[in-house]
C-alpha cells in the first residue's frame, strides 16, 4: 500500500521508499526511512498536501511524493 492512499488517523510503518535518486534522497533526508512509523493527521481541502506526523514532527508531504512510500499498515 502507498502512503497516499491512507485517511486521516491512519497508523503505519514505512517499508520501502522509492523514486528517482533525487527524489529518494529528498524524503530519507525528512526522516522517510523504512522501519519508521507514521500517522497521517490530515489532507488539506483538496486533498494535497497531506499532513503527516513522523518522528515527533509534522510534516506536509504532495500526495505525488507519498506515492513513493510504500507502506504496512498498522493495527
Amino acid at each position: 500500500m502507498k502512503l497516499r492512499e491512507l485517511k486521516p488517523g491512519s497508523v503505519a510503518i514505512i517499508a520501502d521508499v522509492h523514486g528517482n535518486a533525487e527524489i529518494r534522497k529528498k524524503l530519507l533526508d525528512m526522516g522517510l526511512i523504512k522501519g519508521v512509523e507514521v500517522k497521517v493527521v490530515r489532507n488539506a481541502p483538496l486533498k494535497d498536501p497531506m499532513e503527516i506526523e513522523v518522528r515527533g514532527y509534522n510534516l506536509s508531504i504532495r500526495k505525488v511524493d507519498a506515492e513513493n512510500i510504500s507502506v504496512e499498515v498498522k493495527q
